[in-house]
C-alpha cells in the first residue's frame, strides 16, 4: 500500500494535468494553477528538508573526520551565519525577528544578510565562473581537434564565429568587393549564428521535448519508480 498509493496519486495528477491542457473549462481550467500553487508549497518544505540534510551530512563529516572534512566546517559556519542573519534581521524586502536592523544598516550600509550576499557570495560566484572558463577552453580544444569530418566542421565554424566577433575578422576580409559581401567574416558569423546554429538548437529542443514526454509517461504509468526510492 505504501508503494501503490504514490503511484495512484502520480497517475491521477498526471492524467488530470494532461486533460487540463486540452479542456479550458471548469474545473480543468483552474486545476493547473491550483496544482502549481501546491507544488510551490511542497517545494518550500523540500527546500527546508534539503537544508537540514545538508547540515546533517556536513556535521557527520566533521564529526567522523571524513575526507576533506575541513571544507565542511566552512560550509557549516557559512550556513549558520547566513540563516542566522536572515532570521534575525531579515533580507532586503522582509524584516527579521529583530526588525530591519536600522543601526546595523547605518554602520555597514546594508542588512547583514544582504551585505554578505553582495560582498562575499557574489564575488565567490564570479570567481567560480571565471575558473570554469579554463575548463571550457580545455574542452573546446579537445573538441576542435580535427579527427573526423564533424570535428573539422565544428573547428571551421568555431574559427569563423570567433573571428567574426572581432575587429580583426572584419579587417581581414574588408578588401573583398561588395559583390562578395557574403564572404566577409562578420557576415559569415551572422549566417552561421542565424541558420545552422538556430536549426541545431531547435533540433535539440525538439529532442529534449520528446525526452520529457517519454520520461513523463514512464512516471505517470508507473514504469519509472525511482522517486519512490527504488532503482
Amino acid at each position: 500500500m505504501k508503494r501503490k498509493l504514490p503511484l495512484v496519486i502520480t497517475f491521477s495528477i498526471g492524467v488530470l494535468l494532461i486533460i487540463s491542457e486540452f479542456i479550458p473549462h471548469k474545473p480543468f481550467g483552474t486545476l493547473s494553477g491550483e496544482l502549481e500553487e501546491w507544488f510551490l508549497i511542497i517545494s518550500g518544505f523540500a527546500i527546508i528538508l534539503g537544508q537540514l540534510s545538508l547540515f546533517k551530512v556536513n556535521l557527520f563529516k566533521v564529526r567522523f573526520k571524513q575526507k576533506d572534512w575541513q571544507f565542511s566546517i566552512v560550509t557549516l559556519i557559512s550556513f549558520v551565519i547566513m540563516v542566522g542573519f536572515g532570521l534575525l534581521w531579515g533580507t532586503e524586502n522582509s524584516s527579521g525577528i529583530f526588525g530591519n536592523g536600522s543601526s546595523i544598516i547605518q554602520l555597514i550600509g546594508d542588512k547583514p544578510f544582504d551585505y554578505l550576499f553582495h560582498n562575499v557570495y557574489q564575488h565567490l560566484q564570479a570567481t567560480m565562473f571565471s575558473l570554469l572558463a579554463f575548463f571550457i577552453a580545455s574542452a573546446a580544444y579537445r573538441a576542435f581537434i580535427g579527427r573526423t569530418i564533424e570535428s573539422n566542421l565544428l573547428l571551421i565554424a568555431a574559427v569563423l564565429v570567433m573571428l567574426g566577433n572581432t575587429t580583426l575578422g572584419g579587417f581581414l576580409t574588408s578588401w573583398l568587393p561588395e559583390s562578395l559581401k557574403f564572404l566577409h567574416l562578420p557576415e559569415l558569423k551572422q549566417f552561421i549564428m542565424t541558420y545552422p546554429t538556430t536549426a541545431g538548437q531547435r533540433a535539440i529542443m525538439i529532442g529534449t521535448g520528446l525526452g520529457i514526454i517519454g520520461s513523463s509517461l514512464r512516471i505517470i504509468l508507473g514504469i519509472e519508480r525511482s522517486y519512490l526510492g527504488g532503482k
